[in-house]
């Protein structure tokens, strides 16, 4: 593939990780050290088998020492890393090893449950691997059997790293190195799947037998203000509560308290485990189906489904005097659900709610867990 091009099979265009960015300026710096040419232009074949080629910026050749950055390129993917620039700095070492570490905007880890050691520099496994590969190739290719230190910095990511979830992760400093095709896929959800569950992870390194799950702000600022709870034990989930739940299954976790809108929960008492609208939406035919069963009449079920909003529909159900009766049989569908979900060998708890009704409904383990945290 040319320069900062890699095509799918799609109209979306992939681009590269940070991991494939600083592999190429490892790889080209090391060439440098012993050319003493400045290059144009490198390339390397990612773990995914495909070839990356990328200009190579801001040169600087040393003795002993060259270091050089290429250009982020992440496609049509929405990435905060779009664009930043990936430094590799190589210098030749008496020893044999081949020693890689972060510098200025890569984070340091201060939490266990990652890859890396705390005190480590973010750079993952995959990464690290690409890194010592290509500059293990170039030395070979030059006769060269001595060892090198191999700095990885991205400058900006300083800044960048307050909009990731990386401070939540105990991830300092900067940003992570991460990539394991070497290829970024645009719109990939399966990024943020993976991010939920590292950050479940890390709260579990840390301790935690119990977390709350929320999908986004919503549900984090009704914990802070309307519940009183520490966030130190929320993990945020979008719209994968199904996820969430199979995670907390596989770490091991003893019992989790979904917190979340009654926009996307409602959605739970059909078994809509990805909340979504583009998967599935249903909440005013649940809503309905569940009035209908408390006995209001077909002019009033007609007004619920024509409803644009949970809020809408709860000020009908109150008119009504069902509202209470109607949330209960929502509250006993999405805790048979959930419960199928979790196949027993997780407790789990839901407690969904409304900005302007409060809360709506909790299942009945949901005080239980309450009082975990």
């Amino acid at each position: 593939m040319g320069e900062s091009k890699v095509q799918n099979k799609g109209k979306l265009r992939n681009g590269y990780t940070t991991g494939t960015c600083a592999a190429i300026a490892a790889k080209a710096s090391a060439r440098m050290l012993f050319t003493k040419n400045i290059i144009e232009k490198e390339k390397i074949i990612t773990p995914k088998g495909i070839e990356v080629c990328a200009k190579i910026y801001h040169a600087d050749i040393k003795y002993k020492m060259v270091s050089c950055g290429v250009k982020k390129d992440a496609g049509d993917d929405p990435d905060v890393t779009n664009g930043v620039m990936v430094y590799a700095k190589v210098e030749l070492l008496d020893s044999t090893e081949i020693l890689i570490d972060g510098g200025i905007g890569i984070g340091r880890v201060t939490k266990p449950g990652l890859q890396q050691k705390i005190g480590e520099a973010a750079i993952n496994k995959v990464p690290r691997q690409m890194i010592e590969n290509e500059v293990t190739k170039v030395f070979s290719d030059f006769g060269y059997e001595g060892g090198a230190k191999v700095i990885i910095s991205i400058p900006e990511g300083v800044d960048i790293a307050q909009k990731t979830f990386n401070p939540r992760l105990g991830i300092e400093g900067g940003i992570s190195v991460l990539g394991t095709s070497g290829i970024v896929e645009p719109m990939s959800e399966q990024a943020l799947i993976d991010t939920i569950f590292v950050e479940m992870k890390v709260k579990k390194a840390n301790g935690a037998d119990y977390l709350i799950v929320t999908p986004g702000n919503y549900g984090t600022d009704f914990i802070k203000e309307y519940m009183k709870l520490d966030l130190e034990q929320a993990v945020k989930c979008s719209n994968f509560i199904g996820e969430a739940i199979d995670f907390a299954m596989e770490l091991n976790l003893k019992g989790i308290l979904l917190v979340g809108h009654a926009g996307k929960f409602i959605k739970l008492a059909a078994g809509i485990m990805n909340t979504h609208s583009k998967q599935a939406d249903g909440r005013m035919d649940i809503i309905t189906a569940n009035a209908a069963l408390e006995g209001a009449p077909v002019m009033i079920l007609k007004k619920l489904m024509a409803c644009v909003s949970t809020d809408e529909a709860m000020e009908i159900l109150k008119e009504m005097g069902i509202m209470e009766r109607t949330m209960q049989r929502i509250t006993d569908r999405i805790e048979y659900y959930v419960a199928q979900r979790a196949r027993g060998e997780l407790q789990t708890g839901v407690v969904f709610f409304s900005n302007i009704h409060g809360i709506l409904g909790k299942t009945s383990q949901a005080d239980w867990l309450l009082r975990r945290f």
